[in-house]
C-alpha cells in the first residue's frame, strides 16, 4: 500500500475523487481514505499545514496501515535558478531550513540523532520524472530533481528565500517535506516528494500562490495518477 499526503484539501481532492471503494478512517480529526487509484492500494489523507501536522500523518500511515512508501504531494515555491510556476520538483532529499543548533556543532537544519539531509527513494523519483516525460505539461514545462527545504513559514520574502538558498541550494520551498521525511527514515518508510511550482517564494508569492494554487496543487495531483498507473 502507498501513503500519498497533501496538506491541503486543494492538493488531495483530486485524488480522493478517483479513489474506488474507499474506506475512510477518522484519526486525530482526519480522514484517511482507502482504495484503489490508478490500480493501486493507496491510502490519501489531507495532513494540515505545517511540519507537525505532516510528521503525525506520516507515522500513522506507517503504523496503522503499514504503507510501504509515501509520497507528498502538493504544491511549493521555487528557489532553484531557472525554475517557474508550474515547473516540477522531485526530491532527492529534504532538510529542515528552520532548525538552527549550530552552536552545538551540528550543521544548518540539522538535528541530534540524524544526518542534515533526509534521503529520498531513488526509483520513486526517477518513476517521477518518466511518468512527467510522457505527459502533456512536459511540452511546456520542465522537471528537476533536488532538495526540498521546509520550514514553518510560507516564504514571500526575497531576503529570506536567498539566506535559504545559500544555506541549501534548494530546487522549492515548503512547510512538510522534510517533516515526513524525518518520519519515514524513523519507519525506515520510502519516501518522495513531488512539488508544482505555485509561485517564486518573493516578494510577489502571496499573490501569486493564489493565484495558482488549485490548478498546480491539481497538475500535481494527475502527475501522481500517472507514476501509479505505470
Amino acid at each position: 500500500m502507498i501513503g500519498i499526503i497533501g496538506a491541503m484539501d486543494t492538493e488531495v481532492k483530486t485524488l480522493v475523487a478517483n479513489i474506488k471503494d474507499a474506506e475512510i478512517t477518522e484519526y486525530g480529526g482526519l480522514k484517511y481514505y482507502a482504495g484503489s487509484l490508478c490500480g493501486k492500494d493507496v491510502v490519501v489523507v489531507k495532513s494540515g499545514v505545517g511540519k507537525v501536522n505532516a510528521a503525525l500523518c506520516a507515522q500513522y500511515l506507517a503504523l496503522h496501515f503499514g504503507v510501504e512508501k509515501i509520497i507528498n504531494t502538493g504544491i511549493a515555491g521555487a528557489s532553484g535558478k531557472g525554475l517557474g510556476v508550474f515547473d516540477f520538483v522531485v526530491s532527492t532529499q529534504a532538510v529542515y531550513h528552520d532548525v538552527d543548533i549550530t552552536i552545538f556543532g551540528y550543521k544548518k537544519g540539522q538535528l541530534p540523532g540524524f544526518e542534515q539531509y533526509f534521503t529520498a527513494d531513488k526509483e520513486l523519483g526517477e518513476k517521477a520524472v518518466a511518468a512527467f516525460n510522457k505527459s502533456s505539461f512536459a511540452a511546456n514545462h520542465k522537471i528537476v530533481m533536488g532538495t526540498v527545504a521546509s520550514g514553518d513559514q510560507f516564504i514571500g520574502e526575497k531576503n529570506l528565500k536567498n539566506q535559504i538558498i545559500e544555506n541549501f541550494q534548494p530546487m522549492c520551498v515548503e512547510m512538510e517535506g522534510a517533516a515526513i521525511a524525518h518520519a519515514c527514515a524513523i519507519n525506515k518508510v520510502p519516501f518522495v516528494i513531488i512539488r508544482c511550482l505555485s509561485d517564486c517564494a518573493d516578494d510577489s508569492a502571496g499573490n501569486t500562490y493564489e493565484f495558482n494554487e488549485d490548478e498546480c496543487a491539481a497538475a500535481c495531483a494527475n502527475l501522481i495518477m500517472e507514476i501509479l498507473g505505470e
